[in-house]
């Protein structure tokens, strides 16, 4: 039996009644008859078709979908409106298909996020360093500080800050990769410039 006019409700209804006992149009799997009988179906109604399909693909999620606002345009007779959903059999069907659809979306995603490398977490990390005494060689000093090198460790701009008695402490900023440098192995690395530092303290600490 073959189904291609539904320019006829009457189309419809007999489809459905015939798909009662089955979950095919013809035989025991999905042939050619299937198919012919879907587009037909898209082609009398691409709307429906559309909006059933894509509908069918949020079936895993339907039961945290929102409430719907109720329409000023609704009227008692929508609930008089065809039944075009079919018997319980072919609503197992569609569920069948709406479950491979929604599989396929979420390995497309897995694959999709899969594909994108994580970018890796930094800080922006604000350094005192503080010398011996005002006849410490604050270039020197700056210098050495910005001669160490770590992978995921890059130095920004600096400035000479003063703290009383002609002395000035060096405050520096570095961006840092946390999971490749650690800021405290980084202050040991600077204090063991024991020529010109005295000691380091993190000003400030922010994730970028």
């Amino acid at each position: 039996m073959s189904f291609t006019d539904f320019s006829s409700i009457e189309t419809i209804k007999k489809l459905d009644k015939f798909l009662e006992d089955k979950s095919y149009v013809e035989g025991t799997s999905a042939t050619q008859a299937d198919v012919v009988a879907y587009k037909a179906f898209q082609k009398a109604y691409p709307s429906f078709s559309r909006w059933f399909n894509h509908i069918a693909s949020f079936s895993e999620q339907f039961e945290s979908l929102p409430e719907a606002k109720a329409s000023p345009a609704a009227t008692a007779d929508d609930d008089e409106d065809v039944d075009l959903f079919g018997s319980d059999d072919d609503e197992e069907d569609d569920e069948e298909a709406a479950k491979v659809r929604a599989q396929r979306v979420a390995e497309y995603e897995k694959k999709k996020k899969a594909g994108k490398p994580k970018a890796a977490a930094k800080s922006l990390v604000t350094l005192d360093v503080k010398p011996w005494d005002d006849e410490t060689d604050m270039e020197a000093m700056t210098k050495f500080v910005k001669s160490i090198e770590k992978d995921g460790l890059t130095w920004g701009s600096y400035q000479f800050v003063p703290v009383g008695y002609g002395i000035r402490k060096l405050q520096i900023n570095v961006v840092v990769v946390d999971d490749k440098v650690s800021v405290d192995e980084l202050q040991e690395s600077i204090e063991e410039g024991e020529d010109w530092v005295q000691s380091t303290d993190v000003v400030a600490m922010s994730k970028l």
